[in-house]
């Protein structure tokens, strides 16, 4: 049985398990504005704190969403998943997304933090992908900042 299937077998069997969340992480005013310099989006809902608590609904300033989204390379690291078999592991990589959801707003110094449950795995040569829905919430808040189903392959050497 090839490193691909091997480990197909097992992750096969975590199809609708749900991996648990990570840990808080604080989303600073200094990261927006950084994000928003890398971006170009400048929208003062996201870089004029004084502006957007007076002209928004939202009390001040709000990450991006696709800040947001970005994170979640960050804070699925701290997700504790039970070890899979991955002998012969060359890579993993970012295939891409189903669906993206951005539900509530991320004010700027909210806590945040994902969670995540396995959605699909396929055997697709010598790679396994696996699509897992992920959910960022914010601290005391009662709907999620961000939904989304994220798309992986863990790439073997044979």
């Amino acid at each position: 049985m090839s490193n691909a299937a091997a480990a197909f077998a097992v992750m096969k069997d975590r199809i609708g398990e749900d991996q648990g969340a990570g840990d808080w992480f604080t989303v600073s005013q200094e990261q927006i504005d950084r994000f928003a310099d890398v971006t170009n989006d400048h929208q003062f809902i996201h870089v004029d704190p004084e502006r957007a608590a007076a002209e928004t609904p939202f009390g001040g300033t709000i990450a991006h969403g696709f800040l947001t989204l970005s994170m979640l390379v960050h804070l699925q690291e701290s997700i504790v998943t039970e070890p899979m078999p991955l002998d012969g592991l060359m890579m993993g990589i970012n295939y891409g997304f189903e669906k993206v959801r951005f539900i509530t707003p991320v004010p700027s110094g909210a806590r945040i933090r994902a969670s995540a449950a396995i959605k699909n795995v396929e055997l697709r040569g010598t790679s396994v992908q696996t699509t897992r829905t992920m959910t960022i919430e914010i601290e005391d808040v009662e709907r999620p900042a961000l939904v989304a189903d994220w798309i992986g392959r863990f790439v073997f050497d044979s």
